[in-house]
């Protein structure tokens, strides 16, 4: 589809809009029923099927060419996405060209600059992996809250 997606949230308060407005019409429907309505009008047979498609978005700005901000190894930088792949639900691969090289040494007397990382990250906008004193490797700037991807209730 071509057309822009609401977020999970955001399809929620369309439906519960919907169910308002109707109701002031006389019309009762269930919240059910105004999800199911919601994703019919975005094009899909039924809330299971847009749900699942709006789970397997990357978060906004995520995508490829989209621009992220963050932290990387304590550092901050600026980067423009160049590759995303959702390996597991919620948690995404992304390749990474930075505005700036960022030193990944912390030594005086060596440099290792990095202008394109390769990155793992999950529902909360970090790597698992860690740092010695238990940073997160990458820690990317979230403009949306990342719990609406991993909400569970319809």
């Amino acid at each position: 589809m071509t057309r822009d997606l609401p977020t999970i949230s955001e399809a929620k308060q369309e439906a519960k809009h919907l169910r308002a407005t109707l109701a002031e019409q006389g019309e009762a429907i269930s919240h059910a029923q105004a999800l199911e309505r919601v994703a019919q009008r975005h094009g899909y047979r039924d809330w299971n099927a847009f749900h699942a498609a709006l789970r397997a978005r990357p978060p906004q700005g995520w995508e490829v060419g989209g621009r992220v901000t963050g932290r990387y190894l304590s550092q901050p930088f600026a980067a423009t996405v160049l590759a995303t792949d959702e390996f597991r639900p919620g948690w995404f691969r992304l390749v990474l060209d930075l505005e700036a090289a960022v030193d990944v040494v912390r030594f005086d007397s060596f440099s290792n600059l990095r202008k394109r990382i390769r990155v793992e990250v999950g529902p909360e906008g970090h790597s698992k992996e860690r740092t010695s004193d238990g940073t997160p490797h990458v820690a990317l700037d979230l403009a949306h809250s990342g719990s609406e991807r991993t909400s569970h209730e319809p």
